[in-house]
């Protein structure tokens, strides 16, 4: 919580829903296939939670992923990100979601994402709120599968 906190990009509601999800996880109530990582460096610097969506099959969501501050731009986020890719393309998952807001304020993290090689596969616009676009993230994690054979010959 303190690295969501500290990144400034979630309201107090966000963070306080964030709190209930964590809660839900560590009791026990969300199921094994919903996943937290951590990054950490004698302290927690990175954090990933990731779940299966519901009703489908092999199509999982990246609920949230975070980087402190003070350990941005050192590749930390992309370390989680293909961490959790690659955890799910050996369990044989096929596409990963990304949900994020289309405000400028969140413009480094939709960067981020096609960088990755994410492609913005839908927007619904003023979902969270006036003004608040959702967007929509796709990745096809049968390409992670390619690129790591590809990486092996």
């Amino acid at each position: 919580m303190a690295i969501a906190s500290v990144i400034g990009l979630f309201s107090q509601q966000e963070l306080e829903e964030l709190g209930a999800m964590l809660a839900e996880y560590f009791d026990d109530h969300l199921g094994s296939d919903h996943f937290w990582i951590t990054y950490e460096d004698s302290q927690p610097v990175g954090v990933a939670y990731y779940a299966p969506e519901p009703f489908t099959y092999g199509t999982w969501n990246l609920y949230f992923i975070a980087v402190h501050p003070d350990r941005q731009g050192e590749g930390l986020g992309g370390k989680l990100l293909h961490y959790v890719e690659q955890m799910l393309t050996a369990r044989g998952e096929r596409i990963l979601l990304v949900e994020t807001s289309g405000r400028p304020s969140f413009e480094r993290t939709r960067a981020f994402y096609r960088k990755n090689g994410y492609d913005e596969e839908a927007r619904i616009r003023e979902f969270y709120k006036a003004g608040d676009d959702k967007i929509i993230f796709r990745k096809a994690l049968v390409a992670v599968a390619q690129q790591a054979e590809l990486e092996k010959s």
